[in-house]
């Protein structure tokens, strides 16, 4: 190899290096090889911020940012695998509601990973992908729909707040093994949160009342997303053959 051909080269990975960790910076996402298998990592972390924007000192992740990377990483031909690491503490309800919508029809593999706590719209986000983890010391807060600001004491009022908690209740049940009755049990339950009605799980009780799927850490999920990419390569395989 010659000298100009190996500054190259070491200028291509500095520039490879610099844009990861450009990504990293501003969206908190990256992508990362590990046994030829090209897996994205996606942080959804604070706030949901959906149609007001939150004040500068909040932690927030912009609902605008992350549904067009879910639209590329489900059309790109590179990536293979899709891990959210979560660490909310709620926000816009309808934003995380169409994050986790798109997340549960996605054909890459996904797995999420509950670290830290998964706060009231983190719920159907934890339970949007194909397989969840969470660490044994991460919580989940399950409480009722709730608005800040002013809000009008009449019946519609009340009626849309019953059809929102609907809404969740029943992508929650259909996306995790925990039935819309114990889920509202939990939605409404007192004594356990101060000012509140509702519920924390530690990780092994979110396990435990089927609402994630596995206690676990970084590397059950990343060998969960190989373990499935490399099925999903012998079934492609074994079609081609039938269709040979």
């Amino acid at each position: 190899m010659s000298l100009m051909e190996n500054e190259n080269e070491i200028t291509n990975e500095q520039s490879s290096n610099e844009s990861k960790e450009q990504g990293v910076f501003e969206t908190g996402s990256i992508t990362v090889e590990n046994n030829g298998h090209f897996i994205h990592c996606l942080t959804i972390i604070g706030q949901i911020e959906g149609h007001y924007i939150l004040p500068s000192q909040n932690k927030t992740t912009k609902y605008e940012h992350v549904i067009p990377q879910l639209v590329a990483i489900e059309e790109s031909k590179d990536i293979e695998g899709l891990l959210i690491i979560l660490n909310t503490v709620g926000g816009d309800v309808e934003a995380g509601l169409a994050i986790a919508e798109l997340l549960s029809t996605m054909k890459t593999p996904t797995a999420s990973l509950v670290l830290g706590g998964g706060h009231s719209i983190g719920v159907p986000l934890a339970v949007s992908c194909q397989k969840s983890f969470i660490v044994p010391s991460a919580t989940m807060t399950i409480h009722p729909v709730r608005l800040n600001g002013l809000v009008l004491g009449v019946p519609q009022t009340l009626s849309y707040f019953e059809k929102m908690q609907d809404r969740i209740v029943k992508f929650v049940e259909s996306n995790s093994k925990i039935s819309s009755q114990d889920f509202r049990n939990l939605m409404m339950k007192t004594g356990e949160l101060v000012m509140d009605v509702g519920t924390v799980l530690d990780g092994e009780g979110a396990v435990q009342c089927g609402l994630v799927d596995e206690l676990g850490g970084l590397s059950d999920a990343l060998d969960f997303l190989n373990e499935t990419i490399e099925n999903n390569k012998h079934s492609e395989k074994k079609s081609n053959c039938k269709g040979c």
